[in-house]
């Protein structure tokens, strides 16, 4: 079987959800002897080829058009539904991004086949493969699997894999096909405008490899300084879990969870954050997990690399200090 992964930029940079979506495909690949084929799309986009052809691909598929330099789903799709018709993979993958979102599902439904979305995992039953995705704001998972023939269309969630897994290439480069498409103007309904952006504090956690992140432990919002401190200091972004951002004492944006956001950073620090299920599922594939809470028995420990029974109101400043000592 060919994998195909369809890689996503955004404002000429990487989103990095690309690199774990081909460390999925690289993964299930392993298990079912198939192969891996990574495409990138838009315009001007040579060096980011060129970047994809140094992981461990059969092969990579570069779509350049003038029409297709700004994103739009018409575009996007009307150019990628000729290179899956030529390309012939059996499944094909996406990170699970608010572009993806947007087109993926149109795109399936343009060559007349399901899309199983915001996946978490899969698993290899005996050659199946069958995919995982959340239901009820992660509190069940559900398993899902294609009937009929390919291609199959599948998201991957943020963080759902670990892009530092990604293989590079043995012979140091894959081949790059450079694939023409039919795109006329006229197929295309909409006009690009200014990409939205959102208030100046509004962050993107998933991009963060460092996030220090707080829950009911930390009591009060005037406590809140301290934890941003100890953030600074380890050169890390704030986050919360549910309750501290319903009360306000954090934006929305910095909520980890199952209605906030999914993240993988290299380190979290979870501090007085008790573990419910609804956080995990934002967190777990961190691959560090630090937590300090004054309950030893707290769920939190369950699924952390370090854990420390203590009271993070004299823990906070000792680190705090620690880490600002290191730096002079």
């Amino acid at each position: 079987m060919k994998i195909l992964v369809i890689t996503e930029l955004r404002q000429s940079k990487w989103n990095n959800a690309s690199f774990e979506t081909l460390a999925a495909a690289q993964q299930i690949a392993s298990e079912t002897s198939s192969t891996v084929s990574a495409l990138v799309i838009g315009k001007g986009v040579g060096p980011f080829a060129d970047e994809l052809a140094a992981k461990e691909v059969a092969e990579v598929l570069l779509v350049e058009h003038d029409l297709l330099e700004a994103y739009t789903p018409d575009g996007y799709c009307v150019a990628l539904k000729q290179v899956i018709e030529n390309a012939k993979p059996g499944l094909v993958l996406f990170p699970h991004t608010y572009q993806v979102r947007d087109f993926a599902p149109k795109l399936a439904a343009m060559l007349g086949k399901g899309m199983i979305g915001d996946c978490i995992g899969y698993r290899n039953e005996a050659g199946k493969l069958v995919f995982v995705r959340q239901m009820f704001q992660g509190k069940t998972a559900a398993d899902v699997s294609f009937l009929g023939d390919g291609p199959w269309f599948a998201s991957f969630q943020s963080g759902a894999f670990r892009a530092d897994l990604l293989k590079l290439h043995a012979s140091g480069k894959a081949p790059i096909h450079k694939i023409s498409v039919d795109l006329k103007p006229e197929q295309i309904r909409t006009k690009p405008l200014d990409l939205f952006k959102e208030a100046k504090s509004a962050v993107d956690l998933t991009q963060a490899s460092i996030i220090v992140s707080v829950g009911r432990g930390i009591k009060a919002p005037e406590n809140i300084p301290q934890a941003e401190a100890l953030a600074k200091a380890i050169g890390g972004e704030i986050a919360a879990s549910r309750p501290i951002c319903d009360e306000g004492w954090l934006p929305m944006e910095r909520q980890i969870g199952s209605s906030g956001q999914t993240v993988a950073p290299k380190l979290y620090l979870a501090l007085g954050i008790s573990g419910a299920i609804q956080h995990v599922v934002g967190m777990k594939g961190a691959r560090t997990i630090v937590a300090i809470n004054k309950d030893q028995n707290a769920p939190i420990f369950e699924i952390a690399d370090y854990g420390v029974v203590g009271d993070i109101f004299e823990i906070m400043p000792a680190l705090t200090e620690a880490l600002e000592k290191a730096k002079t």
